[in-house]
């Protein structure tokens, strides 16, 4: 029979040491920790690699008295309680004494401190819990702890760490959330010596929310507060930032809830701000929010987790209640708008058909379409697909959406090789008039009498919509095509848009009603798939390189990712700090809706860290890629748009649902519209 014996005091620590240090940014937690409850000013955060091989913490605090420093290294011993009833009362950060027992059982650790009213300062050395040095040395006051080659005697905890990026982004995740609870503290953070962050003392956390999330979310920032008093003497108090419905994410990652200083997590409190915005964020989208409460230490009990990241609440109701009110009220006065951000000169993400040539106004354009149809003798597709690449319908705007269509390799019909394999970046249909409608009845018409459209935003009548050219032999004059001769069913061109949102097209089956968001991100997601899976995404490098101001997270998630993203058409460079530089993206993605998605793939990568393989998450970035990229519900399109949407939609697989799931067309077959007309029987 196994017999009970008491463990011994080593044994005991490397068994906190589980619970409390369970990677180097849990060190960089409690040493931080220790600095501001030590009243510093000033602290300063070394790490390198990761924080695997080094961790250097230097403040201007009190100090420990030389007296104290071997007790300092003792498991449950700390200057921050005295008693039982101290629990009750807990102000402070730290108040268990354990870390430092932990962090030397595990680590090399060394400490030099000196308090300020002390001549001489004290250092002490320990390796694996054992000291080894225990003398006087002379340093600056305050306290500078470093930790060397971290788990160096428990092997088995060091091969489960992760990549020093990875583990650095951690510690930067832990350094915002006390730079964020304390903006009266100046912090400087490096990283194998390169300067992350220095953030000067603050009056207030806004500032230090711009530092790290940038002016995109600072600027969209909602200023909150109340205060209420307890029945019991005392008052609450909620105050702090929260996000416009404009500014969500995808993820809880972004909403900080802090407690009397301390960063905390809340089920209860989440679903309070989740309740706040009920009705203003879409179905999965969740706010941004920066939330700082402050109530009586004796409400809350903060010894209920290891890392002291869960508190209990006396009474969670009323704060669950002052938080939703404090929300609810200040939404009330305030009338949310959406805006559109605009991408370079016209309308958002305007559609184009652009020839290379200068852009034209679209009476121009009919006089020149005009002027083709009237050819009397045309050239034959065949040579108008050879003609220099002014006269070929192309699609220079990023914002275009034939820039997304399927490659000419990939088409329906017959193109010219010559001209395809010339310039295989140029979406080329061979036509003069790809993507082009009118109302001329016959190539004699007037310019007047082809813009003199009855209805706006209804396509042409079926003979007058130039038929779609990948249906046609190279042998087929254009003057031919134009005229009607060898011409396909154009019923799916017989469109008009309603409410900005949906197109309504005539079928043979009956009728289709279209979610022009959802065929165009399905064209999108089609195209990226095919490019990528034959290794030729078309890239734009930028002149001037565009920056992106990331967090420590975002920024170490992106470098990781590099190769990943590059096959996708993004190239990204590190520009210093938490800086990136964007080199190059899809020639298929508007500029103005880069940094969206950059920020996106940031998201999902520290969102999955590691969960998904490659191809998934692959997929997952195209999915986003897609969605941003597409029209959107709410913009209004031309005829040129929507017949080119329609035509687009022939040339992809499972046109029918978007990469989501979600339906792009619903039928309403001829019988059901005869059956409630009263035709039938």
């Amino acid at each position: 029979m196994t017999r009970i014996q008491q463990l011994d005091a080593h044994v005991v620590n490397r068994i906190a040491a589980g619970e409390v240090i369970e990677r180097p940014a849990s060190v960089v937690k409690e040493l931080l920790e220790n600095s501001v409850d030590a009243l510093s000013t000033r602290i300063e955060v070394d790490i390198v690699n990761g924080g695997m091989d080094l961790i250097r913490i230097s403040d201007n605090g009190e100090g420990i008295h030389p007296d104290d420093i071997l007790l300092a290294v003792t498991s449950h011993a700390t200057s921050k309680i005295r008693s039982d009833a101290d629990l009750d009362h807990v102000s402070t950060l730290g108040f268990r004494g354990e870390a430092l027992a932990s962090i030397a059982s595990v680590a090399k650790f060394r400490i030099r401190t000196r308090p300020e009213e002390c001549p001489v300062g004290r250092e002490l050395d320990s390796h694996g819990g054992q000291i080894v040095i225990n003398r006087d040395c002379g340093c600056s006051s305050g306290t500078v702890m470093e930790v060397h080659n971290l788990f160096f005697n428990t092997p088995a905890r060091r091969r489960f760490l992760k990549k020093s990026t990875t583990e650095f982004g951690h510690i930067a995740e832990h350094f915002s959330r006390i730079a964020l609870a304390n903006p009266r503290l100046h912090l400087v953070l490096r990283h194998n010596e390169k300067l992350v962050y220095e953030l000067p003392a603050a009056a207030e956390p806004l500032e230090r929310i711009r530092r790290f999330f940038g002016s995109d979310v600072a600027d969209h920032l909602i200023a909150v507060s109340s205060e209420a008093d307890l029945p019991a003497g005392g008052k609450i108090r909620v105050w702090g930032y929260v996000g416009s419905p404009s500014l969500s994410r995808s993820t809880r990652k972004d909403q900080f809830l802090f407690l009397n200083g301390r960063w905390i997590q809340d089920r209860s409190l989440q679903h309070a701000l989740a309740e706040a915005y009920r009705g203003l964020l879409m179905v999965g989208r969740h706010p941004v929010s920066f939330l700082f409460l402050e109530l009586p230490p004796a409400l809350v009990d903060v010894n209920v987790h290891p890392t002291k990241s869960e508190v209990r609440f006396q009474d969670s109701q009323l704060l669950y209640r002052q938080l939703l009110k404090t929300l609810r009220d200040k939404f009330l006065t305030l009338e949310f708008r959406s805006n559109i951000e605009v991408s370079g000169a016209g309308r958002p993400h305007e559609l184009r058909f652009d020839r290379p040539a200068t852009a034209m106004q679209p009476q121009k354009e009919l006089d020149l379409w005009a002027a083709h149809a009237t050819v009397s003798h045309p050239p034959r597709i065949g040579e108008f697909a050879r003609s220099s690449s002014n006269d070929r319908a192309v699609f220079t705007n990023p914002d275009v959406l034939a820039a997304l269509a399927v490659q000419p390799h990939q088409r329906r019909g017959t193109f010219d090789s010559a001209a395809d394999s010339a310039n295989p970046a140029v979406a080329d249909f061979s036509e003069p008039t790809s993507g082009r409608t009118s109302d001329l009845r016959d190539g004699s018409a007037s310019p007047t009498e082809s813009t003199s459209t009855p209805v706006s935003g209804v396509a042409a009548e079926p003979d007058a919509v130039t038929p779609p050219m990948h249906h046609m032999s190279p042998d087929v004059d254009v003057a031919q095509a134009l005229h009607g001769a060898a011409r396909p069913s154009t019923d799916e061109f017989r469109a008009f848009q309603i409410h900005d949102c949906y197109l309504v097209v005539a079928s043979e089956a009956g009728l289709e009603v279209i979610d022009q968001h959802a065929l165009h991100e399905r064209i999108l997601y089609e195209h990226l798939r095919k490019r990528i899976l034959s290794g030729g995404v078309e890239r734009q490098r930028l002149l001037i390189p565009e920056t992106l101001e990331c967090s420590a997270t975002e920024c170490v998630a992106l470098l990781e990712s590099l190769d990943v993203l590059k096959e996708i058409g993004f190239e990204l460079q590190e520009f210093g700090g938490t800086t990136i530089l964007l080199m190059a993206h899809p020639t298929l993605i508007p500029r103005g809706n880069l940094i969206r998605i950059v920020k996106d793939f940031a998201e999902q990568l520290i969102q999955n860290d590691g969960k998904m393989n490659r191809r998934d998450l692959l997929d997952h970035m195209l999915h986003t890629m897609s969605c941003r990229a597409a029209i959107k519900s709410g913009q209004r399109l031309t005829l040129e748009e929507m017949q080119e949407l329609l035509r687009q939609r022939h040339l992809v697989d499972d046109a029918h649902h978007c990469p989501h799931g979600r339906p792009t067309a619903l039928t309403l077959s001829r019988g059901t519209l005869d059956q409630q007309f009263g035709r039938l029987g």
